[in-house]
């Protein structure tokens, strides 16, 4: 009877040691988790995304020396605001749609007189669709362009909880490109015109069958994926170790907490499956987004393309430093394009 107590000791001191194992290496898995969902959130998060004070006196959710300078307002606020004053004053339509998930998106229309296209406007990263995206609106209005100025999940009167770095958004460029499409007669050349995750986007998006009415893409300071911006991010403007162990984390809550995974917003791909032209812009003293994202998205496109790079320019102020030039490539896109084969 002695040794079957002290078998049966035995086995529950074992047990008792396992059990505790177990249990550090759960606490363990814990906190090496919960380390990253910080920045997860920080960088995904956009709750309800009802308006705060602060957006309404122009100033960004988080401010940070990298975004105050890489934004149009730091050198050219007044044409900034004169941009959003011409949109706001333009009679447009309100567009609605349902995305493939579930959540109410909204746009605005704005038809030309004796269109010749309609460009899908993609604006970027918490950005508006009257802001840097609006900047040659005027313009491309004026020289023929219905334009449909979307407002991303997540920003403006669309719905949604998270920023996808265009893993989701590129479904929704789809779906407002198809209610573009369905609702004009004419069957008009279609193109998609992005900023930063805006242009990343709407590259994604490229990657999908297009029909034939989308002649072309373009793509101004996007970044590759969003695995490499998060890395830049991480490194760059936090100085943070362990980079690749956070991105890791990173994902692993996107794919939890918000549907979606790392890989799903990187445009190796879509660049090698598109066929539709890209005119690429970015940049060269863009800290945040590197020019470099430019230039592996250039090389990896098979599709006719043409990059342009604006030696002056910060992030999304590409437009704003060399406006001649940049109406110029576009004009020569269009004509090019406009009526070619796909």
């Amino acid at each position: 009877m002695g040794i079957k107590n002290k078998s049966n000791n035995d086995g529950s001191n074992r047990g008792s040691l396992l059990g505790k194992v177990l249990a550090v290496v759960l606490a363990a898995e814990a906190v090496f988790l919960a380390t990253g969902y910080p920045f997860f959130r920080f960088m995904t998060y956009a709750g309800n995304k009802k308006k705060k004070e602060s957006d309404k006196n122009g100033k960004k959710w988080f401010q940070l020396n990298h975004i105050e300078v890489n934004h149009p307002r730091y050198k050219h606020n007044e044409e900034y605001e004169k941009t959003r004053e011409w949109c706001e004053s333009q009679s447009m339509e309100d567009w609605y749609i349902k995305s493939y998930d579930g959540i109410m998106l909204h746009a605005k229309y704005l038809p030309a007189e004796n269109a010749k296209r309609s460009i899908v406007l993609s604006h970027g990263y918490r950005g508006t669709s009257f802001g840097s995206i609006a900047h040659m609106a005027q313009f491309l209005h004026e020289n023929g362009c219905n334009l449909l100025f979307v407002d991303q999940r997540c920003c403006g009167e669309s719905e949604g909880e998270y920023i996808t770095f265009g893993a989701k958004e590129q479904h929704d460029i789809m779906s407002w490109m198809y209610k573009v499409i369905k609702l004009d007669d004419k069957k008009l050349p279609v193109y998609l015109f992005g900023q930063s995750m805006g242009a990343t986007s709407v590259i994604l998006a490229s990657g999908h069958d297009l029909p034939d009415e989308v002649k072309g893409i373009i793509a101004d300071c996007g970044y590759h994926s969003m695995k490499q911006q998060l890395r830049d991010i991480s490194k760059g403007w936090f100085h943070l170790h362990w980079i690749e162990l956070l991105l890791f984390r990173v994902d692993i809550f996107s794919r939890l907490l918000a549907g979606f995974k790392m890989k799903e917003a990187d445009t190796t791909v879509a660049l090698k499956n598109n066929t539709r032209p890209v005119l690429f812009f970015h940049g060269e003293k863009d800290t945040y987004v590197y020019p470099v994202n430019t230039e592996i998205n250039y090389e990896l496109c098979t599709a006719p393309k043409e990059v342009v790079y604006i030696p002056s320019a910060r992030h999304l102020c590409c437009s704003y430093e060399a406006p001649k030039l940049y109406k110029k490539k576009l004009k020569e896109f269009f004509k090019k394009y406009d009526i070619s084969n796909t």
